[in-house]
């Protein structure tokens, strides 16, 4: 056994350990933790696999952006883990039927019948100036270019999607809506009421009793 293929056992056991405790620990904040070591044992197997721009993106973009805008959400707001608790043992059966069922769809397709050394070869080794980036970029938006326009309008639809879900209008509730068009129009007169008072002196209280 080579020392690349130790090193891919070992991030594939350290991936496999971080998801299973992600999705059973109760703690929101140790879950997040979890995902994001996951995240960087499945970017050091792309990077195994010359991958290296994919996981370098998985790295800063999910570990750097996403997981770390995920971990202020959820420290930021009140989550009652008494009542996270309470559903856990009820859909603990159903869960792992969904597990079990998945996992061997999963090895249906790629079990060691139909990937592994045995019927791929390694990835060829490349010179020192090979770009990644470019091998990545250029089938991307020559071959694939109507997929990627199309996952790029799908992803604008979904974005779309979830904002008028959020912005939708209920008359009878009391939620507080902000208009930016009457913000804009609104002036100074009709912020700010200028009045005018007399001056008055106000006696001091030892003042007052002495009188």
């Amino acid at each position: 056994m080579s020392f690349e293929q130790i090193v891919f056992y070992l991030l594939a056991f350290v991936a496999v350990v971080s998801g299973l405790m992600m999705i059973s620990i109760k703690n929101p904040v140790k879950a997040a933790l979890w995902l994001v070591l996951a995240f960087i044992s499945t970017a050091g197997i792309w990077i195994l696999a010359q991958a290296e721009f994919l996981g370098l993106v998985l790295i800063l973009v999910y570990v750097g952006a996403v997981m770390v805008l995920f971990l202020f959400v959820v420290m930021m707001i009140d989550i009652n883990l008494a009542v996270m608790k309470e559903g856990f043992t009820r859909y603990l059966p159903l869960g792992v039927v969904a597990s079990l069922a998945i996992f061997g769809l999963m090895m249906l397709v790629l079990g060691p019948e139909r990937f592994g050394l045995e019927h791929y070869a390694a990835p060829e080794r490349v010179a020192a100036n090979f770009s990644n980036t470019e091998a990545l970029g250029i089938p991307l938006y020559t071959t694939h270019a109507y997929a990627f326009i199309l996952a790029a309008v799908l992803l604008l639809v979904g974005i779309v999607a979830a904002i008028t879900l959020t912005l939708r209008r209920r008359p009878n509730s009391e939620v507080l809506y902000q208009d930016i068009d009457k913000q804009v129009k609104t002036l100074a007169k009709d912020r700010f009421r200028m009045v005018k008072m007399d001056a008055t002196v106000e006696k001091s209280i030892e003042a007052q009793e002495k009188a």
